[in-house]
């Protein structure tokens, strides 16, 4: 999804690659492709809800490729429940990937760049954080608190450390395969957007690209999504109003 398309990118760019994930046949598929096309990369097994597995990534990417100049924290998935019928569990799990991790990923790289002065923290945050999606409330939630983590720690970081939030809109991953196979026999309505609005993992990877070149603090891949929350925002009653709508003709739907 994103993070290979990302590690791809960064490597035709010219950067040397760290990458980190659960299943190392798909990060050697990765390291194999970035190495066919000249570039460098090396593979570290681990999972995001490990804090000790994260340190590990940084210090070997370290040990590798020298200082670390950018972190792109992306491990996440999603769910489709009501709050009601998801469970304590299922919540917290989901917010053990989706939030600590990343708060796992970037601290121990954090240390790094203060120390040398420079560097690029990203979060893969989502147009959903900025409103909550019914029948997705436990996903928004944890991408709304990782894009306000990004947003205090713009500020907390020294000069020559940079910290930018992405916020994909709905992109063609394996994302709603999981979200589907995650809400067990619980019914579920279909809030997706039309096929048609769908992004490529390609494009949001080039956007962060250029975010390297160019810092900033938010990259967003679709304009009119980002005005349209930005209306959201600016007149909840209104958004709670197509919400609903959008909900309650989801439900009919999914009931025949």
């Amino acid at each position: 999804g994103i993070g290979r398309a990302t590690a791809l990118a960064c490597a035709e760019a010219g950067m040397p690659v760290a990458l980190g994930a659960r299943r190392a046949g798909k990060l050697d598929e990765v390291r194999a492709e970035i190495e066919r096309r000249g570039g460098r990369a090396i593979v570290v097994p681990m999972d995001v809800t490990s804090p000790d597995d994260c340190r590990r990534l940084i210090d070997e990417t370290v040990s590798a490729f020298g200082p670390a100049y950018a972190v792109f924290a992306n491990a996440g998935y999603g769910m489709q429940k009501s709050i009601e019928a998801t469970t304590d569990d299922e919540f917290r799990a989901l917010m053990e990937v989706n939030f600590w991790g990343t708060m796992h990923t970037i601290r121990p790289a954090l240390e790094h760049m203060r120390e040398a002065g420079r560097g690029h923290v990203l979060i893969c945050s989502s147009s959903a954080s900025k409103i909550g999606l019914p029948y997705f409330a436990p996903y928004c939630a944890s991408k709304g608190c990782q894009d306000f983590v990004g947003r205090a720690l713009r500020h907390e970081t020294p000069t020559g450390v940079h910290v930018s939030t992405i916020h994909p809109v709905r992109t063609r991953t394996e994302f709603f395969d999981v979200a589907d196979r995650m809400s067990g026999e619980t019914p579920t309505v279909d809030l997706r957007t039309p096929e048609f609005t769908m992004q490529s993992a390609d494009k949001v990877a080039r956007a962060i690209v250029r975010c390297l070149r160019k810092p900033k603090g938010e990259v967003w891949t679709s304009t009119p999504t980002r005005l349209a929350l930005a209306l959201a925002l600016a007149m909840p009653g209104l958004a709670d109003w197509a919400l609903g709508k959008y909900a309650e003709r989801a439900r009919r739907e999914a009931e025949g």
